[in-house]
């Protein structure tokens, strides 16, 4: 299983190949939008290229790939992590092609330099981190938490703005509700949601235990993919996904001065960093992308946290209870 991973098999003595093809199996552990895993892998000698996997889009609710490039930040920066663990030292050049926009980023691996000691101490989060759909505990997240959250994100470039007192978070989880509803009205929507729930995918999409679908969480057929399909269920979902807005301790949302390719990236590798240092301390985490998913929505989220920037993520943090990892598919079938 992919998950199951011991660090003590690392090739130590092995070839840089050899070396850099353990790293990427974390690095396959990255979350992405509908578990799509949206990437490839290319050893090339010392280097190593990031490459978007476009069959893999979601073009209904991500028609710009704009979720696609954070998840395979995400992916970068567990890559990253690992090396730093195993004490590779690297380079990152962020879209070195302008010719070929699916070439994302290439690190070269330079036995001048030292490991990233900033990100060693993250190792142990890579195979525990896991997106929690489950309601969370009230308590607050600390303080000191928060603001190691922030400066996480931030060493990659990207804000980290907090959901702060009871009306803006009344607000925001009215538009989580309202972005549900119009989502699940669209047949478009649910047509695409329904190919990647679990029925018939072994290592990728979204089991039924997974996902947010009120009432289905207890089984895993072919007859939830139909269901959602099939009907709107629009109203249980916004219901569902607006208690958890209201209910969840901490809500954060990244955001980037710019709105481009390149800080599509930045935000999945902040995204990762912060996760993982959240699963350190013991919180869980999953997301509320629905008003950045609606181009109208996304402009009331940005007026509602006074944002100077554009939101690209939204996600809610605190503990819950245990949750299962998702399937990811072999390192094989993403590496040549």
């Amino acid at each position: 299983m992919s998950w199951n991973l011991d660090a003590n098999d690392f090739p130590h003595d092995g070839p840089l190949d050899a070396q850099l093809r353990f790293a990427l199996r974390y690095a396959v552990l990255a979350p992405s939008s509908h578990n799509s895993q949206p990437w490839r892998f290319i050893i090339d000698g010392q280097q190593l290229h990031l490459v978007a996997d476009r069959s893999r889009a979601l073009p209904v609710v991500d028609p710009y790939d704009r979720q696609l490039l954070i998840s395979c930040g995400a992916a970068l920066m567990n890559l990253c992590v690992a090396l730093a663990h195993f004490g590779i030292g690297y380079e990152i050049d962020a879209f070195p092609a302008q010719a070929d926009a699916d070439l994302l980023a290439t690190l070269r691996v330079r036995g001048d330099r030292p490991a990233n000691p900033d990100l060693v101490h993250l190792f142990p989060a890579l195979s525990m981190r896991c997106t929690n759909r489950q309601p969370f505990a009230p308590d607050p997240v600390p303080e000191s938490l928060q603001a190691a959250l922030g400066a996480a994100a931030e060493a990659e470039g990207v804000a980290l703005l907090t959901v702060v007192g009871a009306a803006q978070r009344q607000q925001l989880a009215a538009l989580v509700t309202e972005a549900d509803q119009a989502q699940f009205a669209d047949p478009r929507f649910r047509r695409e949601l329904a190919a990647w729930l679990h029925a018939g995918r072994a290592d990728d999409g979204m089991p039924a235990y997974a996902t947010s679908i009120p009432a289905l969480l207890d089984f895993d057929s072919p007859i939830l993919s139909l269901v959602t399909r099939t009907f709107d269920l629009g109203e249980g979902v916004a219901a569902r996904d607006g208690a958890l807005a209201q209910g969840s301790p901490l809500l954060l949302c990244f955001a980037t001065t710019r709105d481009t390719a390149p800080d599509w990236l930045f935000t999945g590798q902040a995204l990762e960093r912060v996760l993982l240092t959240a699963r350190l301390e013991g919180y869980d985490a999953s997301y509320l992308n629905q008003p950045i998913e609606i181009p109208e929505l996304r402009e009331r989220l940005r007026s509602l946290l006074a944002c100077g920037g554009m939101p690209q993520l939204l996600i809610r943090v605190g503990k819950g209870p245990p949750a299962a990892h998702t399937p990811r598919r072999p390192v094989e079938a993403v590496v040549s």
